[in-house]
């Protein structure tokens, strides 16, 4: 079967959330990462997975809510260093190999995640 988007090939909105839900235990757990973000990780929950389903060619959800995602922009504020950025994208690494999603799309999907994860790079 083919697919036009990463997003339809990953199986739409459950599998990104899916993955939402997988990712933030290990970014609350890892001892780089956790001090980033808020206790309450819900909403940045819910903006990781408009984020997600936009980047991988879904709906517009992130630019509906939030206007354009701005990702590195929005991020200066947070001291994102080179270790921190392969921190984040291992725990999305481990969060995608926890999935049923095939092997040759968890790859493509973290190839496409590791661009933005070192263009935030800021410290």
């Amino acid at each position: 079967m083919a697919y036009s988007t990463i997003y339809e090939a990953a199986g739409g909105a459950p599998a990104i959330r899916d993955l939402v839900e997988r990712f933030y235990p290990k970014v609350q757990e890892h001892p780089l990462l956790a001090p980033l973000f808020p206790e309450d990780i819900t909403p940045v929950m819910e903006k990781q997975y408009q984020f997600l389903s936009q980047f991988f060619g879904g709906p517009t959800l992130y630019s509906d809510e939030h206007g354009h995602p701005m990702m590195r922009g929005r991020h200066l504020r947070f001291p994102i260093t080179e270790e921190r950025a392969e921190a984040w994208l291992d725990c999305m690494r481990r969060a995608l190999a926890e999935t049923s999603l095939p092997e040759d799309l968890q790859a493509l999907m973290l190839e496409r995640l590791s661009g933005p994860a070192h263009h935030f790079v800021n410290s």
